[in-house]
């Protein structure tokens, strides 16, 4: 079964596999099958064949040294299987907390992840079915209204993507915002940054989202007035940057 993330603020429900997409998958195993039954019918009829010399000749070792191993600041899997907080952006100077919320970077698990969403049953399900790892979060307030939400999301990736189909869950749901426009982010593969110029209940955003790896990086921005694309942008390289 197919599965996406489901966004803040618009919870999707978890969807499934086309009618089509089932009856193409059934039609290539009963291809697969078939074509085995007509192999072994011809293979019957043929004469036995001789099996060749277990003797190989001895193959030639490569010479010279051994590659240098990459240093943990060229590892990219060193740096993200340790402290992701250290690897969020750090908060500008006279930065204020967000009510409720610490401006040091934090922890969340899966129930505090999905815990932001408006229907939490269905994001934890959701993120479980695409191997949610661990996420790291840190938000400030700049002012009494200009506030920033910036989440690294990790998942396991043992039999899915899962960065890549939240970011693409993600960015779909941005796209469909009316009043928007959007941005590729520089060195990335597919990463985009929005802009929504109609108020929300009086609150302006903007936001950014893109992968690297194992990671999928969410970036939210509010303001009391409209959030330029250069603020948006910024934010999006800088902590692109630290990955």
């Amino acid at each position: 079964m197919e599965v996406t993330e489901v966004p803040p603020e618009r919870p999707a429900p978890r969807r499934r596999r086309g009618r089509t997409a089932l009856l193409v998958t059934g039609a290539a195993v009963l291809g697969l099958v078939a074509g085995t039954c007509v192999g072994y019918l011809i293979q019957a009829d043929r004469e036995p064949t001789a099996l060749p010399s277990l003797s190989q000749p001895a193959l030639r070792q490569a010479a010279g040294p051994a590659p240098t191993p990459l240093s943990a600041a060229q590892d990219r899997k060193v740096k993200t299987d340790g402290d992701l907080r250290k690897l969020l952006l750090e908060k500008p100077a006279g930065a204020k907390e967000v009510p409720g919320l610490s401006t040091k970077p934090s922890w969340e698990d899966l129930a505090d992840y999905a815990a932001a969403f408006n229907e939490p049953g269905n994001a934890f399900d959701t993120n479980a079915a695409q191997e949610f790892r661990r996420a790291a979060a840190v938000h400030w307030l700049v002012g009494a209204t200009y506030a920033v939400d910036i989440r690294l999301v990790q998942f396991r990736q043992e039999e899915s993507v899962g960065a890549l189909q939240s970011v693409d869950n993600d960015q779909y749901w941005a796209g469909k915002e009316e009043d928007t426009d959007s941005w590729p982010l520089p060195g990335t593969d597919g990463g985009m940054a929005y802009v929504h110029h109609r108020a929300d209940g009086g609150v302006y955003s903007a936001e950014a989202h893109a992968w690297r790896g194992d990671i999928a990086v969410q970036i939210w921005v509010y303001d009391s007035k409209p959030v330029s694309k250069a603020k948006i942008m910024d934010l999006a390289e800088r902590q692109l940057e630290r990955l």
